[in-house]
């Protein structure tokens, strides 16, 4: 299809490219609903209107042969020709006027127009009625592909509620300043990110992140733009403006997604270009070549063989049909939590053979928690009491780990006297007893013997002394992801290499690594360090050029690697804004599994993609050479343009229904 056809002079937008146009919001899309069901109405009415007049001529032409005859056939028919035909001469007459000749207008155009001057009135009346009705039915399938991204996304609602004074104020969401206290009712979609305020709320993160199970936020915690509350009135206070929210740079990212555009869409383009006037050349030559070669010729009869040829060589269904494949696929994935910045990555998904993870935040949760508690000569649950009441005195992340451990009876506990030794731990007088938590280094400042090779175990380490005597240990480490093995299962068994590379201590990354499966692991890294592991990586595949390598992170110290991977992905959930923006791929929900999700997802697309290109070129060269034959006549070369077109589309549309595991 012709770049013509991006926007038509009826309003229609066939074109991909503007998904999403900047500022809408859900208000602004309400207002004009009652206009947009008529409009909707009134773009049908031309082709009801010429079906009807031609299924009339056709009648006409069967029972009432003794009046029904030129020039009253012909007025009858120019009748039905013009509501369908009129639009389509006007934007072939438009785009030649700018330089762009051979497009799908022209070849309906002339192919119907010829059809009249050979008085074939209803098959010119017919292939311009069917290729309208084709456009209608692409028109339909593109709305659908557009709807379903942007449904996802623009979740924005245009007011909020601002506490100020003590009273609540509906204002413009735009119009809300960093600090403001927001005011969320129970069924209220949050217009702005911010911390949550109230002590506790449940909220639906399914338009962030496809996640259906609703998440339950604390105090202090991340309430961002998109999310739908669930319970009580909460209230939280505003951390972003309205136009730098997380959403809306999503927001953002998906209107600049259609623009990178797979290889695949970008030669079907360039093979249209040439495609076109090499039908148009061909149809001029099956037209006149036969008048010096055949010996009974008749100009009516090769000019229609000519038309057919015409007809049959509009390439609109594989200019149609495959970016809509693509903005299917990119559809498909933001209904999952994926959001795929480009065509170009659907297809880049398919050629991975090396997938690299960080740890902490990708494969790990990023958050310190108690894997054992090791009492010696003392109840564990005691152990616990005591030492939480002891380590709620620091903030530190590991003393928040087993304070979340144990239960409320360590908030009666006495604590006295607590010192804390910068690099060791804390010691203190707890229930009159004199306590030691923290490191091998301050149970040998205070000579407290313990077996020297519990420092040999690969995560953190809080020992406890009471009273001068060893009393145990907590093992603390990040937890790995719950879905992060079957993560890593799922690509080996796609036959893809998994390497972890972090900065966390060798031992630590080790115990990960075995853990959740991968198949190569460093630690101890430093960001250069990792472009070089990634450097080395891509270096291995290079032998092979349709191996890929995809990198995903979520800390600022990745987005160097992000940038470097042929595939960078980030997590968005928890992952550093840097990331997000260098990345290509970005994971909403910080699940590792959606890696997988993401090249099924992938191959799906390009799947349908090549069973459209396929379906077109195979069906349009068989009735190409029966046409140029005389064998095929208008109503054959119908179905070939807007048949198999129809067929493409809505083959291309089926990604959008499929289900990924």
């Amino acid at each position: 299809m012709a770049d013509d056809h991006n926007h038509d002079e009826d309003g229609h937008t066939h074109d991909d490219v503007e998904l999403i146009e900047e500022g809408t919001t859900p208000a602004a899309d309400a207002a004009p609903a009652k206009k947009g069901s008529e409009q909707t109405w009134r773009t049908y009415v031309p082709a009801i209107s010429s079906l009807v007049l031609l299924l009339g001529g056709i009648a006409l032409d069967n029972y009432a042969t003794n009046w029904f005859k030129d020039p009253v056939r012909l007025i009858w028919y120019i009748v039905a020709y013009l509501p369908v035909g009129w639009p389509v001469l006007r934007r072939a007459w438009s785009s030649s006027f700018r330089g762009d000749v051979f497009t799908e207008f022209f070849l309906m155009g002339v192919a119907t127009l010829g059809a009249f001057a050979i008085r074939e009135y209803p098959e010119g009346v017919a292939v311009m009625l069917f290729y309208t009705i084709g456009e209608l039915f692409q028109d339909a399938a593109v709305l659908r592909a557009r709807r379903s991204i942007k449904a996802l996304l623009d979740v924005r609602p245009d007011e909020v509620t601002v506490l100020k004074n003590g009273k609540a104020q509906v204002v413009k969401a735009a119009t809300v300043a960093v600090g403001d206290v927001v005011q969320i009712k129970p069924g209220e979609k949050v217009g702005l990110d911010g911390t949550m305020r109230s002590a506790t709320g449940t909220f639906d993160t399914a338009a962030l992140t496809g996640e259906s199970v609703p998440r339950s936020i604390e105090k202090g915690e991340a309430v961002l733009a998109g999310m739908i509350n669930r319970q009580s009135l909460v209230e939280m206070d505003v951390t972003t403006p309205y136009q730098d929210s997380k959403l809306s740079r999503i927001l953002k990212l998906v209107q600049q997604a259609t623009g990178r555009k797979a290889q695949t869409q970008e030669f079907i383009a360039r093979f249209a270009k040439i495609y076109t006037p090499i039908i148009c050349l061909m149809a001029v030559l099956i037209t006149i070549v036969p008048y010096f070669l055949v010996a009974d010729y008749r100009f009516a009869d090769w000019l229609y063989r000519g038309l057919v040829f015409l007809v049959i060589g509009c390439p609109c269904a594989l200019v149609i049909s495959i970016p809509l494949g693509y903005f299917g696929g990119i559809g498909a994935g933001s209904r999952q939590g994926i959001l795929f910045k480009g065509s170009v990555f659907l297809d880049l998904m398919t050629q991975l053979k090396t997938v690299v993870m960080d740890k902490t935040g990708t494969l790990t949760k990023g958050v310190f928690k108690v894997q054992e508690v090791k009492p010696v000569g003392i109840d564990a649950k005691e152990l616990t009491r005591l030492t939480a009441a002891l380590e709620s005195k620091s903030t530190h992340p590991v003393a928040t780990a087993i304070i979340d451990h144990a239960d409320t009876s360590y908030e009666t506990v006495s604590v006295e006297e607590v010192e804390e030794i910068a690099g060791h731990g804390l010691k203190g007088r707890v229930d009159g007893k004199e306590m030691l938590a923290g490191n091998a280094k301050l149970l040998r400042k205070y000579k407290v013997n313990f077996d020297e090779a519990l420092t040999k175990i690969p995560y953190t380490i809080v020992m406890t002394a009471i009273d001068g005597k060893f009393a145990g240990y907590f093992t603390i480490a990040d937890e790995a992801k719950p879905d992060a093995q079957k993560a890593v299962a799922r690509l080996k068994a796609e036959g893809i290499r998994t390497v972890m590379l972090s900065g966390d201590k060798a031992a630590v990354v080790e115990a990960v690594a075995k853990q959740v499966g991968v198949d190569e692991w460093h630690g101890d890294l430093l960001p250069e360090d990792k472009v070089t592991q990634v450097e080395r990586l891509k270096a291995e595949l290079s032998g092979s050029p349709k191996a890929k390598l995809a990198f995903v992170g979520d800390g600022v110290n990745d987005a160097p690697v992000v940038a470097l991977a042929d595939v960078g992905m980030a997590m968005g959930g928890l992952g550093s804004d840097a990331t997000i923006e260098t990345a290509d791929v970005i994971i909403q929900n910080d699940e590792p599994s959606k890696i997988a999700m993401a090249i099924e997802i992938g191959r799906a697309t390009r799947r349908i993609v090549w069973q459209n290109i396929t379906l077109s070129l195979v069906v349009k060269a068989i009735v190409l050479v029966l046409g140029a034959g005389g064998l095929a006549t208008m109503w054959e070369a119908v179905f070939a343009d807007v048949g198999v077109a129809m067929l493409a589309i809505l083959n291309a549309v089926r990604v959008q229904n499929l289900k990924f595991k």
